[in-house]
């Protein structure tokens, strides 16, 4: 047994060469090489390997040298260089799944428009999606309407309490509170809701005609779907940040035509730079768990939970109705709505379509807890209802008709499907 030769300087402690010293053979005939230690330099692991390719005899058989081996153990000869992992055993390659459209299910397609926003024509008369509006809730544990204050003195160990001595004060919103009517709030409300309204491109109703109808809009919303937890009252919504904010926000994205008087009804405004989306488009990969399934143009369901989404395309799947549905993962739909003052996209869950109601596209949204879930649910309900409205108005323009659902446990969504009409 003898140490491999190298260059000087190089430590090559990690390798040891067996060679054949019995006379007659060359020392410098190398047939197994021993790696002992990780190496840290590919260039030394090569050089070391190298000592292995030289031949012991040069003598010709038929014309040729005869084979020879040399046999390499623990060295990690590769093309690219190697690292040793400091946490030991390499560590498993991430599994990635390609979802895709399967062109043998081409008739399983489902296609859907692209919205960006919505665009009304309204002259006179204004109507309010009461159906559909969110609640306002005035929660103190969110944003405390009171607060005890003292001054703080400093304790025998040098730190900041508040048992010494000293007037505790409270600071409340009663003095404000009574310097303000709840006629008066409602009124200043309105007002600036009409300036926000009849300032958007488009509006052409009069000022005049519009606060009125704004009045009592407000009126019944404060009355009916302001909820305040005490200490808080429901007057803090139209005194306090950021309720008032969300206050006058969802007023607005939920004034609608008055479509019984006569008005022309709200419809979508799409995309100008992507065409209409479709199942046919879904080309993407992903380390999240997939299903099979028989029901759609794609593949596979991707499912962002460790149950729910993968016990929802199961029912979806098999139930008798179905025809075809795809999950909304790679396919780019979104709905867009207005929360904080910026635009956001809301993307549902699955998109269903019926063997005995064809043209009838279902959204279906499988929702556990998120306190966004009802302005989900109204972005939604508004998408359909503008995206079948423009069927109606332009129907060279129209794709088919659509319907939303939200279900909040998976065992009510055959029952969801069955209801569909």
């Amino acid at each position: 047994m003898k140490r491999g030769l190298h260059p000087p300087g190089r430590d090559v402690r990690c390798i040891v060469s067996v060679g054949m010293l019995t006379e007659g053979w060359d020392c410098n005939t190398v047939t197994h090489i021993i790696g002992l230690r990780p190496f840290m330099s590919q260039l030394l692991c090569e050089q070391v390997v190298g000592r292995g390719l030289r031949r012991s005899s040069y003598a010709l058989v038929d014309g040729k040298f005869p084979e020879e081996v040399a046999t390499v153990f623990g060295v990690p000869f590769e093309v690219i260089p190697y690292k040793a992992n400091p946490a030991g055993a390499a560590q498993p390659k991430e599994k990635r799944h390609h979802i895709h459209a399967l062109p043998d299910r081409q008739n399983l397609e489902i296609r859907f428009p692209r919205v960006e926003g919505y665009t009304q024509a309204i002259r006179n008369r204004i109507d309010f999606d009461w159906k559909n509006v969110p609640p306002l809730v005035v929660d103190p544990q969110h944003i405390p309407p009171e607060v005890q204050m003292k001054g703080l003195s400093v304790d025998v160990e040098g730190k900041m309490s508040l048992s010494g001595p000293g007037r505790t004060s409270q600071a409340d919103l009663n003095a404000r509170r009574s310097r303000h009517r709840m006629q008066e709030l409602i009124f200043d409300t309105a007002s600036h809701l009409t300036r926000l309204y009849a300032g958007q491109p488009g509006c052409a109703v009069p000022r005049q005609t519009l606060f009125p109808q704004l009045m009592r809009i407000v009126e019944r919303y404060m009355s009916q779907h302001v909820i305040a937890t005490p200490p808080a009252q429901i007057k803090d919504a139209l005194l306090c940040s950021p309720y008032y904010g969300w206050l006058v926000e969802t007023l607005k994205e939920h004034i609608r035509p008055d479509t019984s008087q006569g008005e022309t009804p709200e419809v979508p405004v799409y995309e100008t730079h992507r065409e209409d989306g479709s199942t046919a488009d879904v080309d993407t990969w992903t380390s999240r768990d997939v299903r099979p399934v028989l029901r759609s143009h794609v593949n596979f369901v991707v499912a962002d939970t460790k149950q729910w989404e993968q016990a929802a395309a199961y029912a979806i799947d098999t139930h008798p109705r179905v025809r075809s549905f795809v999950k909304n993962a790679g396919l780019g739909l979104g709905i867009p709505y207005l929360h904080n003052g910026q635009m956001h996209e809301y993307v549902p869950d699955f998109l269903i379509q019926f063997h005995d109601l064809p043209g009838v596209t279902l959204i279906l949204e499988t929702k556990g807890f998120d306190p966004l879930a009802d302005n989900k649910k109204s972005a939604a309900e508004r998408w359909v209802a503008a995206v079948n409205a423009e069927g109606k108005v332009n129907p060279e323009r129209g794709h088919g008709q659509w319907r939303y659902a939200m279900v909040r446990k998976v065992g009510d969504i055959p029952g969801v499907l069955a209801a569909v009409k």
